[in-house]
Order: C-alpha cells, then sequence, then structure tokens
C-alpha cells in the first residue's frame, strides 16, 4: 500500500465516532436478547422432545442432519456433537441432497432438518423423497405452522421472540437456541446410552482427553535394555554409568531375579555428596539407595504417573509387575513427549 496512504487512513480511524457506553449497551442487549431465547426453551423440554430422543435412539442408522445457511452451520454442528457423544451422525447438505447426496440417507436413518422458517426451498425438496421412503423426520424451526413442521414427525419449536440484531435480519437469537436445543438432545441421548468419559475419549483419540484416558504406561515407558537397572552388589560408580547410559536420571536397584529392592536417583547422589560422613568409594550402593520407591504398574494410564509425579515432586517412575518385579521406566519427558501433560 502507498506510503503516503496510510496515515491518512491510521488518522481516519482515530477519528471514528465510537462511543464505549453504546458498545457496551449494544453488546449487552445481545446477551440479554439472547439469554432470554435460551431461557424459553425450558418449557420446550416436553413431549415433542422426549419423542426426537426416542427416535433418535432407536436409530438403527444414523442421524442426518440438514440445514442451508446459518442453519447449516448449526446443524453441522450438532451433527458432530452427537457423533462424538454416542449417537452416529453426519450432515448432508440439502442443496447437494437433491444433485445426488440423497443417496447417503437410507432406511435406518433419521433426519434431523433445521430451517428457522420452515420454509426452505431446498429442504422441502427432497424432504416428500424423505417421507416416501418412510424416514422418520424431526424439525427444528421456529414456526410450528411452517410447511417443515407440517411434513415432520415430531417438531421441536425453537422460536425466539426477536433476534439480537437490531434490523431483525441476520440469525443471532434464533441460531442459539436452535443450537442449544442440538445440545440439549445430545447430551440427552448421551446419558440414556450410559456414553462414559471413556467412549468420549475412543472418538477423540487425538485430543488431550483421549490420551489422558486411553493411553497407558505400557504404551509409553521405556523396557527391555533402556530400563536403567543394577544390582544389589553393584558399586556407586556402576549405578552412575547405567545412569548416564540409560538417561533418565536414575536407576533401579534389583535382586538377581529382578525384583525391585530400591532406587538411586540424582537426589540420591546429591545428598550423598552432601554427607562428608559418607566415603562414596566404599560406602554401598544398598545404603545410598531409596527404599521406598514409588512405582506403578504397566496397566495404569499414563495421566497417573503424571499424577503421582506432582503429588511427590518427583521426575521419573519404576514399573513393575504384580510380583514387583522390574519391567519398565518412564520419566516425565516420556509423558511430555507424549503430550499427557
Amino acid at each position: 500500500m502507498n506510503a503516503q496512504i496510510l496515515p491518512l487512513i491510521s488518522s481516519a480511524a482515530a477519528h471514528l465516532p465510537l462511543n464505549p457506553a453504546a458498545l457496551a449497551a449494544s453488546a449487552l442487549q445481545v446477551v440479554e436478547t439472547e439469554a432470554r431465547a435460551i431461557e424459553l426453551l425450558r418449557s420446550r423440554i416436553d413431549d415433542s422432545f422426549l419423542r426426537a430422543c426416542q427416535l433418535m435412539y432407536d436409530c438403527a442408522g444414523r442421524v442426518v442432519v440438514s440445514g442451508m445457511g446459518k442453519s447449516g452451520h448449526i446443524a453441522r454442528k450438532i451433527a458432530a456433537t452427537l457423533a462424538s457423544t454416542g449417537t452416529p451422525a453426519f450432515f448432508v447438505h440439502p442443496g447437494e441432497a437433491s444433485h445426488g447426496d440423497l443417496g447417503m440417507i437410507t432406511q435406518k436413518d433419521v433426519v434431523l432438518a433445521l430451517s428457522n422458517s420452515g420454509e426452505t426451498d431446498e429442504l422441502l425438496t427432497i424432504l416428500p423423497l424423505i417421507r416416501r421412503q418412510g424416514i422418520p423426520l424431526i424439525a427444528m424451526s421456529g414456526n410450528d405452522g411452517s410447511s417443515l413442521a407440517r411434513l415432520a414427525d415430531v417438531h421441536l419449536d425453537v422460536s425466539v421472540p426477536a433476534e439480537a440484531c437490531p434490523l431483525g435480519l441476520a440469525p443471532t437469537a434464533s441460531t442459539t437456541a436452535a443450537l442449544v436445543m442440538g445440545d440439549a438432545l445430545a447430551v440427552a441421548l448421551l446419558e440414556a446410552r450410559g456414553f462414559t468419559a471413556d467412549d468420549f475419549a475412543r472418538s477423540h483419540p487425538a485430543g488431550s482427553l483421549g490420551r489422558r484416558l486411553l493411553l497407558h504406561i505400557s504404551d509409553v515407558m521405556h523396557t527391555g535394555d533402556q530400563v536403567p537397572k543394577v544390582g544389589v552388589d553393584s558399586s556407586l560408580s556402576e549405578a552412575l554409568v547405567e545412569m548416564s547410559r540409560k538417561g533418565l536420571g536414575m536407576t533401579a536397584v534389583v535382586d538377581a531375579e529382578d525384583r525391585l529392592l530400591g532406587v538411586f536417583t540424582d537426589g540420591d547422589l546429591r545428598r550423598a555428596l552432601d554427607d562428608h560422613a559418607v566415603d562414596l568409594r566404599s560406602t554401598p550402593l544398598a545404603r545410598l539407595m531409596t527404599t521406598k520407591a514409588k512405582t506403578i504398574t504397566p496397566d495404569k494410564l499414563a495421566i497417573e504417573a503424571a499424577r503421582l509425579m506432582e503429588d511427590f515432586t518427583i521426575h521419573a517412575l519404576l514399573v513393575v509387575d504384580e510380583d514387583k518385579k522390574l519391567v519398565g521406566a518412564l520419566n516425565i519427558h516420556d509423558l511430555l513427549r507424549a503430550r499427557v501433560v
């Protein structure tokens, strides 16, 4: 952009008639209008809502959510929320449906159609074909006398007294009401299905919750030759060499059958160096190690290792089986790499 024009733009922006009080008042009006729209939904959790839930719960296929424009954006979000909370669902664009995508909908499915007016042409074009196949139809609109409402098996009323837009044109409160109604359906079905946090994690394996609920110690721990360990009769120098080679800041101390007897850490070394009464050359490792080592089993969740490290202010853990035999080791860096913490 021309360098001579930039100062003119900056000067004009600085003199725009923005009134902070007016801006705040306008924003608060939007919040209040949309809050009222949501409050009205309380009385609409009624028999129609329950019938809609039953249709979706009994669905042997998928819930197909559809809508145009802003209703389409809300429909996509509702489909995504349903799918991630135990109700298989996907979005179909009504305009594309009449050009072949209608084949995505089967007789085992349930259709949830969104239109604030209830008279969206693209929806009304495909709905008779859906009804002819006997596919259950749930309508979500702001007009219970609309064509969409009349065609539906169940109509969910999401009408609002007014849009938050002062022109009454931009969908604002109406889309909020539809979104909340969709969330209400999804959560009601989630609880009806007994959907758990583990179920949620399985559909979100790449997310932080998925990693926290699905990743086990056995998935992140070091095993085999990567595990630092020395015998109980080992010298301090042997322990230090093992710690340096394995790079976990510690070494396990085990008996002849790999049963854990203790752990020797960087902290134990520092304490021994500070204790002038300790002769590092002659003192047995068994006297310098920590005998009550914090351990965890491989079947536990990785997030539990993170909690243990936090609770006891340690940076590494030894992994043992039910017979207290050493099977692995991990430190905080392993959990960071796995994005558990």
